[in-house]
């Protein structure tokens, strides 16, 4: 089975098309600057040289016809016809409490999808985007949402109920929600390959430790407690995010500095860490 996985950012998009039968890469790249004329596509075959194609990439449509057209490439390609996309899968990062795996993308999910925008307006938008454009171009591929959410979303209420009123919770959904799923799910598991033991039987720690960060608590390859929470700023210090702070230092610093929450946002998220 050959796999395209997308990670879909705002101006950006990610991907590998991988043979699941071999587990080799055959081709993995990069869109950036999409929305601008001078947007550039990197490309590596696991067999050649990379190349970089600049062109005007003004939204996500096009940057899939670009990678789906790259893929084709008589040159430069790993594949002769469409249909030998046997899947998309794409990362989404926020499922909110709907989703606890992957799920094949429906016409129900993409609404779940779009109610979830408001828990990640950042990153809930592109995917969606990438989605829609890879419809577009591949419409009869199943297409499959993983969740960074995912892994999370069945910890214990004492691991995910902050210490406000409940009713916030009923009304907003205001809870930890757990990011990096896919990534301490995958690390769990492969712990416990390397040591040779169910992971049924273990109890381990996994941490992802990048520009952002997060560490998990997995009891039988399950997530019952993790350090981010209603959204990825919580947490480790980050490269960028402050992490844990004093909930009045923030309101101490706008009292003090005058910022808008636009503003309080940005210095935690963008100028912090």
């Amino acid at each position: 089975m050959k796999v395209l996985v997308l990670n879909c950012g705002s101006s950006s998009i990610k991907y590998q098309f991988i043979d699941t039968t071999s587990k080799i890469a055959l081709a993995q790249g990069m869109v950036e600057r999409i929305g601008m004329s001078s947007a550039v596509l990197s490309h590596q075959p696991h067999d050649r040289e990379k190349i970089k194609i600049v062109g005007e990439i003004l939204d996500h449509t096009i940057a899939i016809e670009y990678v789906v057209a790259v893929l084709l490439s008589k040159n430069h390609g790993v594949i002769k016809d469409k249909k030998e996309i046997d899947a998309v899968g794409h990362r989404v990062v926020h499922g909110g409490e709907t989703f606890s795996g992957s799920v094949l993308i429906t016409d129900r999910v993409m609404k779940a999808l779009k109610d979830n925008i408001e828990l990640a307006p950042l990153h809930n938008p592109p995917n969606i985007k990438g989605i829609q454009a890879t419809k577009e171009h591949l419409p009869s591929t199943p297409q499959v949402g993983v969740f960074d959410t995912a892994f999370h979303v069945k910890m214990p209420p004492r691991a995910y109920l902050y210490g406000i009123p409940y009713e916030l919770y009923k009304k907003y959904k205001i809870r930890r929600y757990g990011f990096h799923g896919t990534s301490h799910r995958f690390v769990s598991e492969r712990a416990a390959s390397i040591l040779g033991k169910p992971i049924e039987q273990l109890k381990i720690i996994t941490a992802h430790l990048g520009n952002g960060c997060s560490m998990a608590a997995v009891d039988g390859g399950r997530s019952v407690d993790t350090t981010m929470g209603f959204t990825p700023l919580e947490g480790l210090i980050m490269g960028t995010r402050s992490g844990d702070i004093d909930p009045s230092i923030i309101l101490y610093i706008m009292a003090k500095e005058g910022l808008s929450l636009s503003e309080a946002n940005t210095l935690l998220n963008k100028h912090s860490g």
